[in-house]
């Protein structure tokens, strides 16, 4: 079962942050760590924990 994971405006406002070009794997990747941490909405503190795990 796949839930959609919900960005809020300032975690969205981050990614776009990324350059475009990996942009889509970051934002995959940091939609697998909100899922295996069982989060549902992806905000700035989900996304810093992301990205603080994967350099």
């Amino acid at each position: 079962m796949s839930t959609a994971i919900e960005w809020t405006a300032e975690a969205k406002a981050r990614l776009k942050e990324i350059p475009f070009f990996v942009r889509p794997a970051a934002r995959k990747k940091i939609e697998k760590f909100a899922q295996e941490a069982e989060v549902t909405e992806i905000t700035v503190e989900v996304y810093e924990q992301a990205k603080q795990k994967f350099g």
